[in-house]
């Protein structure tokens, strides 16, 4: 089977590590960013790529939770400045697929389910583990309460209080 990378939105792609590590599909796709998901899986050596490493194993037990929004984060702006993201783990199953998801969740505004159905529509393997799940249900608590302190419900008018931090 070809490496592929499967395309979450216009600007997010999710992949597992043969095809991140494709000089050729990078070069096509556009990528100008690469969110490695891995201890150990290469990152593209590539002129014009430049790459995030978040050293987690792909185990329940792992914290990815404190990552997701320091990527989420991170892939936006990249897409703000016009690139193209590419996220990746070994198999472009667990890791990779939840941090995709945090990113919908956190700069699309989507719930969890809405986040992971896009995820799986673009690539159907997506499945985090139980405990990157939990880590995602407890996300989209935090986000909730985040940018609606005063009621549960997601749809508000007002734009989200800037801080500087």
């Amino acid at each position: 089977m070809m490496p592929e990378l499967c395309q979450v939105t216009d600007s997010l792609l999710l992949s597992g590590s043969r095809a991140a590590c494709s000089e050729a599909l990078l070069t096509q796709a556009g990528v100008t960013f690469c969110v490695n998901v891995s201890r150990q899986q290469p990152c593209p050596n590539q002129p014009g790529v430049r790459t995030l490493r978040v050293p987690v194993f792909d185990d329940p037990s792992e914290n990815l939770y404190e990552h997701f929004e320091p990527c989420a984060d991170a892939i936006e702006a990249a897409v703000r400045d016009g690139g193209r993201c590419l996220v990746y783990c070994k198999n472009g199953r667990s890791r990779s697929a939840a941090i995709c998801t945090a990113y919908l969740m956190r700069h699309r505004r989507m719930t969890l389910k809405e986040a992971f159905q896009i995820v799986k529509n673009a690539r159907p393997v997506a499945e985090p583990n139980p405990g990157f799940w939990s880590q995602l249900q407890r996300y989209e608590e935090a986000l909730q309460t985040k940018s609606h302190p005063e009621q549960s419900s997601r749809k508000s008018l007002l734009p989200d209080r800037h801080h500087s931090e």
